[in-house]
């Protein structure tokens, strides 16, 4: 019996003739430019943190000199900062979810703004940390609002590329802090250091105006009801309109609005608007929630009991230790820690997506852990030696520019991405205020009391401990995150839930998931047919 030419059965049976092409892998979307545009407005509002840490780090010399302080009132003066900024991140949450995402961005900068004015005009110590306690609110409020916004904008395909804008915007801070460091310090130093903080204060009206350019988040505008904004949004910032319904119906599930419910504004009970939110996130959570609380702290707290801000922050006292002492040969190394980490981070962007989360935060984790152990060994020797070791400096600043590099391209910007990513939409603004919170408080304990713990178990041994606090954060790494590549948010809450089990989750879900695109296939074909 003969058999027919495939053209011939495609033109009686009525289909398209299909060629090579249509037997390819389907192409990944491209990037989605508005989606882009509005993450990269939202997370600049991160560079006035970073600036703040890098300025500081070089400031404190000359403030140190100008009004005559001690060490425990410099550490006080560069780590209060982050304990300030607390107040910022708790208050941003509720703020964020009363006035919306975008506005929080813009109230955020013009606090930091007269933050920035007020530390440029002191005229002693006690004005020094008023403006100190300003910027640090604002502070607080750009670290909050900045992953969650960029988090609720962005396709599932490019998340994590868009959400580790935040971390990518502080290191431009740092390195931008670095270099006004340098290029003030030829000014007198009672000038000097006021030039410093002080100029802090122009980018964040820019940003300001920036950020009044993009939309509101699609998440915040379903919890307001407001279907008919939120839908245009989305239209926007999703890879396919496919994709935009999808999103707009698992966002009106979470938001507990009916899925028949299409006007442009409906009625959305108060339980949306964050009633109950505290007590759902810390006094009565599901196994679920629990699990997401613990990861999304725990993985801020590791962030920074690691080192990190003992290292940006004191960088000068660090390369005095392994024997630079001119001034402007510290403030150049310090700039190459600056240039190194903002590098790495533009790296890791390009990764996120493609390696996904658990590989780069492990293998990230246990390069911090070797390069902070050999910094500890080369620190330790240049203590114990009696003349200058030239071998020893230049051991000592690469390991720190290692320990920069491995931080960069995984702990410091996945900190952000995941804990942005992990939480349900109604505890997201809480949530993220809980570990940005737990971030700070870190921060401030470690900025606060490294010279403190340099002078009591040498410089040395402060590096030998952080190895080992980092060590603990492989483990908890290891047994506790799960990967959320490629996830929505609203699908979430699913992988967690399980604790050290949730290998066995996620195997279940990937069955489902298999099996529900099996039966997908089936019925279209038999729809075809």
């Amino acid at each position: 019996m003969g058999t027919r030419k495939p053209a011939e059965n495609d033109v009686f049976s009525g289909q398209t003739p299909k060629v090579i092409a249509d037997f390819d892998p389907p192409k990944k979307p491209k990037r989605n430019k508005y989606a882009l545009a509005c993450s990269f407005l939202a997370s600049m509002t991160s560079v006035l943190l970073g600036y703040d840490i890098g300025v500081m780090s070089g400031a404190a010399i000359y403030i140190k000199r100008d009004f005559k302080l001690s060490d425990v009132k410099v550490e006080i003066l560069v780590g209060i900062l982050n304990l300030y900024s607390l107040l910022g991140s708790a208050a941003a949450g509720r703020t964020s979810d009363w006035i919306g995402r975008r506005l929080t961005i813009v109230f955020a900068s013009a606090i930091f703004f007269a933050g920035a004015l007020l530390m440029g005009f002191s005229t002693n110590y006690a004005f020094l940390m008023v403006g100190r306690f300003v910027a640090g609110v604002g502070v607080g409020y750009a670290l909050m609002i900045a992953p969650v916004y960029t988090a609720e904008v962005s396709p599932a395909s490019s998340r994590g590329f868009l959400t580790s804008f935040p971390e990518v915007f502080i290191n431009a801070g740092i390195l931008l802090g670095y270099v006004s460091n340098y290029g003030f310090s030829k000014l007198p130093p009672h000038l000097g250091w006021r030039f410093m903080l002080g100029i802090g204060a122009v980018p964040s009206v820019f940003l300001a105006l920036g950020v009044l350019a993009m939309p509101e988040s699609p998440r915040w505008l379903v919890m307001q009801g407001r279907l008919g904004e939120a839908k245009g949004v989305l239209d926007k910032t999703s890879d396919s309109l496919e994709e935009a319904q999808l999103r707009l119906s698992d966002i009106k599930e979470a938001a507990g609005i009916p899925e028949h419910c299409n006007d442009d504004v409906v009625a959305v009970s108060k339980k949306s608007h964050g009633e109950g939110v505290w007590r759902d996130l810390l006094v009565h959570p599901t196994p679920s929630v629990l699990h997401i609380l613990l990861a999304g702290a725990g993985i801020h707290f590791f962030q920074q009991s690691s080192g990190i801000d003992a290292v940006v922050l004191y960088s000068p006292r660090i390369f005095e230790k392994a024997g630079i002492t001119k001034d402007t040969d510290k403030l150049l190394a310090t700039m190459a820690v600056g240039f190194t980490k903002t590098l790495f981070i533009l790296v890791a962007t390009f990764f996120l997506d493609k390696v996904g989360r658990r590989p780069l935060l492990l293998s990230s984790v246990a390069g911090m852990i070797g390069s902070l152990a050999l910094l500890g060994v080369g620190l330790t020797i240049v203590d114990h030696s009696e003349h200058k070791m030239v071998w020893a400096v230049a051991w000592c600043l690469i390991m720190v520019l290692a320990y920069v590099s491995f931080f960069s391209i995984g702990l410091g910007p996945i900190t952000w991405v995941y804990s942005s990513e992990i939480f349900p939409l109604r505890l997201r603004a809480q949530g993220c205020s809980i570990g940005v919170a737990a971030n700070r408080v870190t921060s401030g304990v470690i900025s606060m009391t490294f010279l403190s713990l340099s002078k009591a178990i040498t410089t040395g041994g402060a590096f030998f401990l952080f190895a080992g606090i980092a060590s603990v954060a492989f483990a908890f790494f290891y047994t506790l995150l799960p990967e959320t590549r490629g996830r929505t948010l609203e699908e979430m809450e699913e992988l967690f839930g399980t604790f050290f089990q949730w290998r066995t989750k996620m195997r279940e879900l990937e069955k489902q998931k298999t099996g529900q695109q099996l039966q997908m296939g089936t019925t279209a074909t038999a729809a075809k047919n």
